[in-house]
């Protein structure tokens, strides 16, 4: 099976490359970027398990469970006739109303770094910082940081007094869209238009978080919840999670498969690592570097000509360039 599904593939990287017939298969999916037809096939085929049929792959895979992924929620969240009031929502700058007094003022944001992942919000009662929350997410997107961060604060403003009035500032227009939609698919977002359907608390976008003193203390407190922040495990992981592990382990079994390889030793020679990320080169660098072209040495070998002697000489074909030097050779 694998070798039928190479050889549908192979067409294509002819003809997407220019190379020559002749060029190795295995160098010309490590120049384009191209992964074996039956790695990538079977990289859906383990995707559609864990994440439409909800079955576990081996532990060897991944240790994730089918029931630790998000899911996309259909229909309405609540009924048709429950609406949110035209003032709870606005998109319209609400940088003006922080200054008003008689508000209790919420700043959520969501921050993603190379530590992880992080919510938080911080409440400005009378320019005072009254309280803040924040929590280290797992590998969840920045999506869901800025939908959990507001989803708590929504939370904490309707457990205010009745004689409260409690405003949100948000300041991604996403999220702020997803969570006044009704029929958003996102449970998170959902769970926020339920909670909002109390009139004493209300969304505003503010337009720019540059400059704006309460929105950057807000958005340090997501970067410090990155490192140091209270572990949150109750949002599910995002589907691109699972594609990103099961990529992973696709582009682990190539690298055996190309180091181990008997052909294409030439390109692995300069290509010794495998990337989904295509190398820009024209058909002539493909020819040049991979030996495969209307060189007198390459002729000969395939009986096409009587000498592998060039002009020059020199045996014309048959050369070998370090790493270091094909490096400086791109630079220029």
């Amino acid at each position: 099976m694998k070798r039928k599904l190479s050889s549908i593939q192979k067409p294509f990287l002819f003809h997407i490359s220019g190379a020559y017939r002749t060029t190795p298969t295995a160098a010309l999916e490590t120049i384009l970027g191209i992964p074996l037809l039956h790695m990538q096939l079977q990289f859906e085929a383990r995707f559609t398990l864990i994440y439409s049929l909800r079955i576990s792959l081996p532990p060897n895979i991944t240790d994730i469970q089918p029931q630790d992924l998000k899911m996309k929620a259909t229909g309405w969240s609540i009924h048709p006739s429950e609406h949110l009031e035209p003032n709870q929502t606005s998109l319209e700058d609400g940088e003006a109303n922080i200054v008003r007094k008689d508000i209790i003022n919420l700043f959520t944001y969501g921050s993603k770094t190379e530590h992880g992942v992080g919510a938080a919000f911080c409440i400005l009662t009378n320019d005072i910082w009254a309280y803040q929350w924040s929590a280290k997410l797992n590998d969840n997107t920045v999506f869901q940081a800025e939908l959990t961060a507001l989803h708590e604060a929504v939370i904490y403003a309707s457990h205010l007094p009745n004689h409260n009035t409690s405003k949100i500032h948000v300041y991604n227009t996403a999220y702020f869209m997803a969570s006044s939609n009704s029929k958003c698919k996102n449970e998170t977002a959902r769970k926020i238009f339920k909670l909002l359907t109390n009139p004493r608390t209300a969304v505003s976008w503010v337009k720019a978080q540059a400059g704006n003193i309460s929105n950057e203390s807000v958005d340090q407190l997501a970067k410090d919840a990155t490192q140091h922040g209270q572990p949150y495990s109750l949002i599910k992981l995002p589907k691109p999670h699972i594609k990103c592990l099961l990529q992973k382990s696709m582009l682990e079994e190539w690298q055996t498969v190309w180091k181990n390889g008997n052909t294409g030793r030439k390109i692995y020679n300069i290509m010794p690592s495998v990337s989904l990320r295509p190398n820009n080169w024209i058909r002539e660098d493909v020819i040049f570097f991979s030996q495969h072209g209307p060189f007198p040495a390459y002729l000969k070998r395939f009986h096409l000509s009587d000498s592998d002697f060039c002009s020059c000489g020199g045996i014309a074909g048959h050369f070998n360039m370090p790493r270091s030097v094909f490096t400086q050779f791109l630079a220029i």
